[in-house]
């Protein structure tokens, strides 16, 4: 048990160390956020422990340096009076409000060898605060809104980045959230889908409509829509035509094949002779018994349907705006019907489970051709969705 205690005793002393050391190196790179970080939370237990003395320490100096980089920062970013670069400004207020927040629910820190509290700056950042965010929300709004007039949908995607953030910082600031929605509207490239059948077979209507929603297709594009129905009046941007050239469909094959499966089993006892034919007895004197075995056989005759279809055709992309043909991309699925069963003639007993579920089964029909193709349906649409995944229009 001793042993066991000391055991522990020595993993918790090597992680406390490396502890401390971590927070001392992070302190010494500059890397004062971190050293708070670490710190602070070897201090929200058991605070006051004499091991725990060094975090104290290194926490005060790492906030003090911290504060000091940031409010150096500001000054200077302050005197080149720059609204682009109000943004910082108002983040490095934002964590030093934050960080002093962080740093409150520990004290008092006790010092022990100096015979002191932990000294702490604390400032009401408050005004700074909302006074830069309103600088910044004007900025915002400004740029924007020259960012609206624009001819480009980068232009209308830029100002819907910059009312985002307007409204995340400032929320129901002027008329941001509707200005929001018109610079979506505005950056979305819109595209108009169909699908064209050049085969000699019968399209499903399912199989059309389950290619066209791109509701199931689980993409998540902020700046594209596609459509498969157009709206009269509205302007598309590109299109996307799916056109199938051709549908082979094998024909209806049935493959036979013959197994013999063996196995010995126990068929009763016999007495154990030697080499010379002599009866083996045990220390008795009693004839030793072992295992008869035989052989039993089984004939199992497999049957495998097999019907293949396989589906062939490409997707293009235009730009309606210049009527350029942007890109192609074959498309090409295939659906394999297989279905196995056996009958047997023999003794069952020497199958194997793999053949016992076999003779379980029985012929089935066959899919329709109309079936298959439909069938064939959900590998397109992930052939589909790669496509559409891995085509970017801007």
């Amino acid at each position: 048990m001793k042993k066991l205690l000391l055991i522990c005793f020595s993993i918790f002393l090597i992680a406390a160390c490396s502890s401390v050391k971590k927070t001392e190196e992070a302190l010494n790179s500059g890397n004062y956020n971190q050293a708070i970080n670490i710190a602070l939370k070897n201090l929200r237990t058991n605070k006051d422990k004499k091991s725990k003395q060094a975090y104290i320490l290194m926490l005060e100096q790492a906030y003090a340096k911290a504060n000091q980089r940031d409010l150096e920062r500001i000054q200077f970013l302050n005197r080149a009076n720059n609204e682009a670069q109000l943004e910082e400004v108002y983040n490095i207020y934002q964590q030093l409000n934050e960080r002093q927040e962080r740093v409150k629910p520990v004290l008092p820190l006790y010092i022990m060898d100096e015979n002191r509290n932990a000294q702490f700056n604390f400032t009401n950042y408050n005004t700074k605060i909302i006074d830069t965010r309103n600088k910044l929300s004007a900025y915002l709004y400004k740029n924007a809104n020259e960012l609206m007039s624009s001819t480009s949908k980068f232009g209308f995607r830029q100002a819907y980045d910059d009312f985002t953030y307007l409204d995340k910082i400032n929320p129901n600031y002027k008329n941001t959230r509707s200005l929001i929605e018109e610079a979506h509207m505005r950056g979305t490239d819109f595209v108009i889908v169909d699908i064209k059948n050049e085969t000699d077979k019968v399209i499903p209507k399912k199989l059309e409509e389950d290619l066209l929603n791109f509701g199931t297709y689980g993409l998540n594009d902020l700046w594209t829509v596609y459509h498969n129905n157009r709206i009269k009046n509205h302007k598309y941007d590109f299109s996307m035509n799916i056109n199938l050239r051709e549908i082979n469909i094998s024909p209806e094959q049935i493959k036979e094949r013959q197994i013999v499966r063996e196995k010995q089993i126990p068929d009763g006892k016999k007495t154990l002779l030697d080499d010379n034919g002599n009866v083996v007895k045990d220390s008795l004197g009693n004839p030793i018994k072992v295992d008869k075995f035989k052989t039993i056989v089984c004939n199992v005759h497999e049957f495998t349907q097999f019907k293949a279809v396989q589906v062939t055709g490409q997707v293009f992309y235009k730009d309606l705006v210049t009527k350029q043909l942007i890109d192609t991309f074959p498309l090409e699925s295939e659906y394999v019907f297989e279905h196995i069963y056996a009958t047997y003639n023999g003794d069952r007993n020497a199958l194997d489970d793999m053949y016992l579920g076999l003779i379980n089964k029985r012929v089935v029909p066959f899919p329709s051709n109309e079936q298959m193709i439909f069938d064939s349906g959900e590998d397109l649409k992930a052939k589909l969705k790669s496509i559409i995944t891995n085509q970017h229009f801007r």
